[in-house]
């Protein structure tokens, strides 16, 4: 691997690394699915799952790409020659090529949000007139799609540039304005009228309004949030030097990541309440009540420019990583070729999210087993692929590498009690696969199948 193709520091890794976690699962997904889904009561389900079971498969792909020093087809070719592992890392390509085709479409609207509040034009409006504002700009296909070109265009500049000149140096930037303009936002939010109902929904857990359900929807949270199952961390931890201590990266990435989602519900639920608006809106809370929410505050123009930027950074961080697991193998570690490869896979991808821009508009009644195309490909990624790339890397990881090996990469640069290694040992080859596998069954309906057997026939 040529010196081009590391990261020039330790703290490099962790903003990037962090920035591929810290994406729309975070910001967008998590306050809406803690809105719908108790509360105080799942924010803690969700960090404790993140503790217990994301972050030993943090370390886990950490391990597989620093060890290594390869991208993620590769790496799994290098431990495990004349086998089929090397699958997972072809299935983690696979799934960011599909993930990025359909999350550039949502982080175009956030580039024309973020347009629109620039010139004035989301100012003074009533939340019915919001929602129509954002059932316009998804369904017009001259939107939807100039945008979603915008984003990738964006994203592709970014990643043509390297490891060094591009990624790290974008992530140097993004990553400490999104926590400045979090602070902002906090602030601003917590210092409104009523602000203290909101906080303690988000913090002050109601364990009544716990169901079966919520438990698997923190469940997956806690892995989709921290970007696992698609080998991203295999990839960006491949650009590691080897003396560096994975523990202190994962526990690094792993608290920014639960501190930026504290701050997202800090600065979204008190806002909500005390302006009177519900938290269970759904996926829409960020582009229709939002706005509305910031249109009823003192300078809330300002602050909805801040917050969309916010977005947009955060979105930016986790496509960039999504697009890097593709560069990164088809150039197999070259330089020569990434440019080129770049904004090759960047086309493919462009083309491949037109079905998904077009969902709400003119293929909005071209349904696929009842979904359309963008509801498909999110349902792909989110219930299939990732789950089981996240169990594949599990199962690799606890049955394909010796323990032995396992703990001397995890000591390399820091010293790890074999206790604590023990304890890492087997949640990542016990705890976490049944967990996963679990969520799986849950995903494709198996439960409620077997439920709904058991009241028919019992």
């Amino acid at each position: 691997m040529t010196k081009h193709n590391q990261w020039s520091s330790k703290l490099g890794f962790i903003l990037a690394a962090a920035g591929s976690a810290i994406g729309l699962g975070a910001i967008w997904k998590l306050p809406y699915v803690a809105g719908t889904s108790g509360g105080g009561a799942f924010f803690l389900i969700y960090l404790l799952f993140t503790v217990f079971l994301g972050a030993p498969l943090l370390i886990s792909e950490f391990i597989i790409g620093r060890s290594t020093q390869k991208e993620a087809i590769s790496a799994y070719k290098s431990i495990a020659p004349n086998s089929s592992w090397h699958f997972v890392g072809i299935l983690g390509v696979g799934t960011s090529i599909v993930l990025l085709s359909f999350y550039s479409v949502v982080g175009g609207w956030i580039v024309n949000y973020l347009l629109r509040s620039l010139t004035g034009s989301l100012s003074k409006l009533e939340l019915v007139d919001y929602q129509q504002l954002f059932g316009t700009i998804i369904s017009n296909p001259f939107q939807a799609i100039g945008a979603h070109l915008l984003f990738i265009i964006l994203t592709v500049l970014i990643v043509q540039g390297g490891v060094q000149k591009g990624i790290e140096r974008v992530s140097r930037f993004m990553m400490p304005s999104l926590f400045i303009l979090f602070i902002i936002l906090v602030t601003r939010s917590l210092t409104l009228e009523g602000a203290f109902e909101g906080v303690s929904f988000f913090l002050k857990p109601d364990f009544s309004a716990v169901s079966s359900e919520t438990i698997l929807f923190a469940l997956g949270q806690a892995f989709f949030a921290l970007s696992l199952g698609i080998s991203t961390m295999v990839t960006y931890s491949s650009y590691l030097q080897k003396g560096e201590s994975l523990p202190r990266s994962m526990f690094s990435v792993v608290g920014l990541t639960i501190l930026i989602s504290i701050l997202a519900g800090l600065a979204i639920f008190p806002a909500v309440f005390a302006l009177g608006f519900e938290p269970t809106e759904g996926p829409s809370l960020i582009f229709t009540v939002l706005p509305a929410v910031f249109n009823e505050m003192a300078f809330g123009t300002l602050f909805l420019v801040l917050f969309l930027a916010l977005l947009l950074f955060a979105t930016i961080t986790s496509a960039i990583s999504l697009l890097e697991i593709i560069v990164a193998s088809l150039t197999k570690g070259s330089n020569d070729t990434r440019r080129k490869m770049a904004w090759t896979s960047g086309i493919i991808i462009f083309t491949l999210g037109i079905p998904s821009a077009l969902s709400f508009g003119l293929l909005e009644n071209s349904l696929i087993f009842g979904l359309t195309f963008f509801s498909l490909m999110d349902f792909l990624v989110s219930n299939i692929f990732l789950p089981l790339g996240a169990l594949l890397i599990a199962l690799f990881v606890g049955n394909k590498i010796p323990k032995e090996i396992l703990y001397k990469e995890i000591s390399q640069g820091s010293s790890v009690p074999y206790q604590l290694f023990k304890l890492w040992y087997f949640l990542i080859r016990y705890v976490t696969p049944v967990a996963i596998i679990f969520v799986f069954l849950h995903a494709l309906g198996i439960f409620s199948f077997i439920k709904k057997m058991v009241l028919t026939f019992g």
